[in-house]
């Protein structure tokens, strides 16, 4: 089967370590893909390869088997794209610009936009001028949905949405998805990867840090533990358990971040008063940030 996205080697080199290196990338039809990591990282050069909007270094992109440099009107025709850094539509009014674009798409259902606009609740009869950025957000994401396309890549696309449209858009993720869509979601926002997204792409100063399903990026053997004791805690037995990172000690508490097994922790406190003792697995954002010490 074609793969939806198949990157090799590919490398946009701004000089000075900025751009993307050598990505090695394969994302299957069908697939909720969230490519995260933090601003400068890499992800816009990506997607603007992905779009055909720049040309590589070296290395190649494919979309559906497609160049993504020599086929570039061809891919544009399979995907939806919603930018990270919005166009400017001036005086036109929102359906006027939905209207041009669908003009030059071709094959756009009145119900579909009618549809998004109301999930989204975006007014399309406002001049584009007078749009707050969240409603110019809500715009995007209608031009990059409103053709069900099979392919949807997404930069940072619930920048500006108040929690209530953010939840509004996960279901439209989930129904595209649902439908054999396949999404490329690219975001330094952990949380938003939780709702939607089968694997997790980590970028780091513009090389690939990981790629992990998303079960086992949540589920890795961590915990954030806390630790009550009646008396003086034991800090140089805690300092001494190879497997707690980030050791945090206030007063009767201590924190940290347990890898691995409980028992150095469990025989590093033997002996003492433990008066409270709490376990959970690290957030995302805590995990994420692990790739960055």
């Amino acid at each position: 089967m074609t793969e939806a996205i198949e990157t090799k080697g590919l490398t946009k080199d701004y000089g000075n370590g900025r751009g993307i290196f050598d990505l090695d990338l394969g994302i299957a039809e069908g697939e909720v893909f969230g490519f995260l990591g933090p601003n400068g990282a890499g992800k816009t050069t990506t997607i603007r390869l992905l779009m055909g909007l720049i040309h590589a270094t070296r290395g190649s992109a494919r979309i559906f088997g497609l160049d993504c440099d020599h086929d570039a009107v061809a891919v544009k025709r399979k995907v939806g794209y919603c930018p990270g850094e919005l166009p400017q539509f001036g005086g036109w009014r929102g359906s006027e610009v939905v209207a041009y674009v669908a003009g030059l798409r071709g094959d756009v259902k009145d119900a579909t936009i009618t549809a998004l606009a109301e999930r989204l609740d975006l007014d399309l009869g406002r001049k584009y001028r007078e749009y707050s950025h969240g409603n110019k957000q809500k715009l995007a994401l209608i031009l990059a949905f409103m053709h069900q396309p099979a392919l949807v890549i997404l930069d940072e696309p619930t920048t500006g949405l108040d929690p209530l449209v953010q939840q509004e858009f996960y279901g439209i993720v989930r129904d595209a998805r649902t439908r054999g869509a396949t999404m490329f979601i690219s975001s330094h926002v952990l949380s938003e990867v939780e709702h939607v997204c089968d694997r997790v792409g980590i970028v780091r100063e513009g090389h690939l840090a990981t790629v992990s399903p998303l079960e086992d990026l949540v589920g890795m053997r961590a915990f954030r533990v806390e630790i009550d004791f009646a008396d003086d805690v034991p800090v140089d037995r805690l300092k001494r358990v190879e497997e707690l990172d980030q050791l945090v000690v206030t007063d009767h508490r201590a924190t940290g971040l347990l890898r691995g097994t409980f028992e150095p922790l469990m025989a590093a406190v033997a002996g003492t008063r433990v008066i409270g003792f709490t376990s959970r697995e690290p957030s995302l954002e805590e995990i994420f940030l692990t790739y960055y010490r």
